[in-house]
C-alpha cells in the first residue's frame, strides 16, 4: 500500500514543535538537576568536578532531553500535528472549489476528542456549503432560462414587426404576443424581489384581524373568466366568517398561487375545490383539482425555486409561486402541505393560527 505523502503548504513557516525545543529541554534539564542537588544538600561544585564526570553528567542531560523531545515530539505529532494538516489540507481544498472533502475523525463515538468533533462539525459544514453552491448553479441556470424565453419571443415578434409586410391582424397578433412576454418577464421579476425580500425578512408582516373567508371568496372570484373558459366546474365550501391575524396582503398571494396552479393544470372539463374549516385553534383552507398530479419525486422538490414538475417548461410559470408561499406561511406562523397522485389530482392544505372566536372579537 503506497503510503500518502505528508501534506505541506508553503505558507507555513514552522511546525507546531520546532527543533530549537530540544536546546530549552536541555537548559530545563540542566537548571532543575543543579536546583534538586541544592535544596537535598549537596549543591555541585561544576569546578572539582573531573571534566570526564562533567562530560558524563552533559551526556546524561543531554540524553534526557533528547527521550524527553523525541516522546513529547512524537505525541504531539500523532495527536495534533498529522490531524491539523489533514484539516488544513482539507480546508485549501474546499477553499478551492472542491465540496467532495471528508474528515473521517481518529476516534470511535464513545472516544470522540475535540478534534473529531471540529471534523465531523467541517464535514457538516462541507456538506452544506456543496448544497448551497448546487443550488446557486441550479439558481442561476433557472433564472437564465425564465428570462432567455420570454426575451426571445419579444425580439423574434419584434423583428416581424420591423421587417414590415404584415397584415393588420398578424400585427396584432405580434404585439399581443411581445406583451404577455413582457407581463411574464415582469411578473418573474416581481417575483425574485418578493422573494428575496422574505427570505431577508426585509418585509415584515404587518399583521391584523380579518375575515379570512371573506378573503378568499374575492381571491376565487378574480380567476371566474379562466374556470368559466376552461368550463372548469368550481366548488366553494366556506364557512360564513373565520378571523385569523396575519398580513392580508401577503396571504392574498399564497391563496391566488394556489388558485391559480389548480386552474392552470386543470383540464377543461375538470373540477376545483376550494374548503375551509375551523379546528380549536387553526383555520385549515384546502385547493384541490383534479389535474395531472405529481409523482414523489416532484412532490419532494415543489416548493424549492424555479423547480417545476414540467421539465418542458410548456406550462406559463417560472416555479417560484410556491416557494413563495411556504416563504409567506414561514413568516405567518402557518404550515402548507401536498398530497398528489399522478393522473388523478393534488391538494394543497394550509394551515394557519385563528385570532379567537367569532364571538370575542369584532372586526
Amino acid at each position: 500500500m503506497k503510503k500518502k505523502e505528508s501534506y505541506h503548504d508553503e505558507r507555513v513557516k514552522q511546525k507546531i514543535f520546532p527543533i530549537y525545543t530540544f536546546l530549552i529541554c536541555c537548559v530545563v534539564f540542566a537548571i532543575f538537576t543543579t536546583i534538586q542537588m541544592k535544596v537535598i544538600g549537596m549543591a555541585i561544585d561544576y569546578r572539582s568536578i573531573p571534566i570526564i564526570n562533567m562530560i558524563a553528567i552533559f551526556a546524561i542531560w543531554f540524553l534526557a532531553a533528547a527521550a524527553f523531545t523525541l516522546i513529547t515530539n512524537y505525541q504531539i505529532r500523532k495527536r495534533y500535528q498529522q490531524p491539523i494538516e489533514e484539516f488544513a489540507e482539507a480546508a485549501q481544498k474546499v477553499a478551492s472549489g472542491d465540496f467532495s472533502v471528508y474528515l473521517a475523525p481518529h476516534h470511535t463515538s464513545d472516544k470522540l476528542t475535540y478534534l473529531d468533533a471540529m471534523f465531523l462539525d467541517f464535514n457538516k459544514m462541507v456538506e452544506e456549503l456543496g448544497s448551497i453552491e448546487t443550488l446557486k448553479t441550479d439558481f442561476f441556470s433557472n433564472v437564465s432560462h425564465e428570462i432567455k424565453t420570454p426575451l426571445a419571443v419579444i425580439q423574434n415578434h419584434a423583428e416581424l414587426l420591423n421587417k414590415g409586410n404584415l397584415s393588420e391582424e398578424q400585427e396584432k397578433e405580434c404585439i399581443e404576443t411581445i406583451l404577455h412576454a413582457t407581463k411574464r418577464l415582469s411578473n418573474l421579476i416581481a417575483n425574485m424581489l418578493k422573494l428575496n425580500k422574505l427570505e431577508k425578512q426585509a418585509i415584515q408582516p404587518e399583521t391584523e384581524v380579518y375575515d379570512v373567508c371573506g378573503q378568499l371568496c374575492d381571491c376565487a372570484l378574480q380567476f371566474e373568466t379562466i374556470w368559466e373558459e376552461k368550463n372548469i366546474e368550481f366548488e366553494a365550501d366556506l364557512e360564513e366568517r373565520a378571523l385569523i391575524q396575519a398580513d392580508q396582503e401577503l396571504l392574498h398571494l399564497v391563496w391566488t398561487n394556489l388558485l391559480s396552479n389548480a386552474l392552470k393544470f386543470t383540464p377543461e372539463d375538470g373540477k376545483v375545490t376550494l374548503t375551509q374549516v375551523s379546528e380549536a385553534d387553526k383555520i385549515i383552507v384546502s385547493v384541490s383539482d383534479t389535474g395531472c398530479g405529481m409523482d414523489e419525486e416532484t412532490m419532494q422538490h415543489i416548493f424549492d425555486k424555479f423547480y417545476q414538475g414540467d421539465t418542458s417548461h410548456s406550462t406559463e410559470g417560472n416555479g417560484l409561486g410556491l416557494a413563495l408561499v411556504k416563504r409567506i406561511l414561514q413568516l405567518s406562523d402557518g404550515t402548507v402541505t401536498v398530497k398528489s397522485k399522478v393522473g388523478e389530482g393534488t391538494t394543497f392544505t394550509v394551515q394557519i393560527s385563528a385570532a379567537g372566536s367569532k364571538e370575542d372579537i369584532e372586526i
